[in-house]
């Protein structure tokens, strides 16, 4: 099992190329440029690849980068700076604001929302073996792709960003409970109408601890802050994750889970723990078939180890570009479920699975 393990991690290294926060002057005429605010707690990054590194500080960081997305690419796709950045192709940063204060970045943020007709912040958690600059990459891709609403905020917590430094990047979850909470709180405080909350991998088992531990300090208040939650292919143990909803009580509404059968990493994080499946693999639906959830079966989509399949499929982003359609017909009577564009509906008692096939898109 440990030479398993080690080989598939190698492979999964030597393919993925690494990312980075690149700071350039100007932007390519084609190109948008999104302003994605982040809080870490990650310290300086000492090899000067980064930004910010694998290391732990135990008082969170908050700043802004502009981030310039290149539209001559493949939806799903990021290509980040090697040596000389290419404006009309690679993912840059054009700009850096630093915040000295929690207090500085809620002022901040209370500002931009006041100018918006939408109020509205969505926040992402990246997962295992992400670098800063990857994070904050992916939050400005998916903004752009799914056109998100909003105001786009990336907490980084410390990953290592090695493929072999799950038990670290596991720890790190733990220790970044409360900064998460910070954040959680700041954007509350500075008068956000609606709060998005999104992890990603062993990223979800963040947001669910730290949902937990805000309801155990104040019931209650864990629906209040958070008006939504998205967990992208979950690294999450289906008993524990049980057990955390048990605590949290009423989960935001939605709360949705996208999983996929043939996601390769959970299959082997499912492995080492002795389980059969994760919640981002799962099979029998019926395991959590009770609980207030939306589960989204992407297993039809997706490349590579099928583990960012709502990030990195094109035809995947071109059916979730078209969601409206799905929450008009969940407006309808339960009868109208079945055979909905674009996928397929099953209701099993309280939880709902849709199962998206790309067979179903329609021009």
């Amino acid at each position: 099992m440990r030479s398993l393990v080690i080989s598939l991690a190698l492979v999964i290294a030597a393919c993925t190329p690494r990312g980075a926060m690149v700071l350039v002057d100007g932007v390519a005429d084609s190109a948008e440029v999104l302003p994605i605010y982040f809080a870490t707690t990650r310290t300086a990054d000492e090899t000067g690849l980064d930004v910010y590194g694998g290391g732990r500080s135990a008082a969170s960081t908050y700043g802004r980068f502009d981030v310039s997305v290149p539209q001559d690419r493949v939806a799903g796709d990021i290509t980040y700076p090697t040596t000389e950045p290419d404006l009309a192709t690679d993912f840059v940063a054009t700009d850096r604001y630093g915040y000295s204060t929690p207090e500085v970045f809620r002022n901040e943020l209370r500002q931009q929302l006041r100018a918006r007709p939408d109020r509205s912040v969505i926040i992402y958690v990246h997962g295992f073996n992400t670098k800063f600059g990857e994070g904050m990459m992916r939050l400005a891709q998916l903004s752009h792709d799914l056109d998100l609403p909003g105001i786009g905020v990336h907490y980084s917590w410390p990953s290592i960003g090695n493929p072999l430094g799950y038990s670290y990047d596991h720890d790190s979850v733990l220790f970044a409970r409360d900064g998460l909470q910070e954040l959680l709180e700041q954007i509350d405080a500075a008068g956000a109408d609606d709060v998005i909350l999104v992890g990603h991998s062993i990223g979800a088992l963040l947001v669910m601890e730290a949902l937990r531990q805000i309801e155990i300090q104040t019931p209650g208040r864990a629906s209040r802050i958070v008006d939504g939650v998205v967990l992208i292919s979950p690294d999450v143990d289906i008993e524990l994750f049980r057990k955390q909803v048990d605590r949290i009580g009423t989960l935001p509404d939605p709360f949705v889970i996208f999983h996929s059968r043939r996601d390769r990493l959970l299959a082997l994080s499912a492995g080492i723990t002795g389980q059969a499946e994760r919640l981002g693999n799962i099979r029998d639906v019926e395991r959590i078939a009770d609980l207030n959830v939306t589960l989204f079966d992407v297993s039809e989509f997706g490349r590579g180890t099928h583990h960012f399949t709502v990030g990195n499929s094109p035809a995947l982003l071109a059916v979730l570009g078209r969601v409206s359609d799905v929450d008009s017909a969940f407006q309808a009577d339960l009868t109208s479920r079945v055979g909905l564009f674009p996928g397929t509906v099953l209701t099993l008692r309280n939880a709902t699975q849709i199962i998206l096939s790309p067979i179903t898109i329609l021009p």
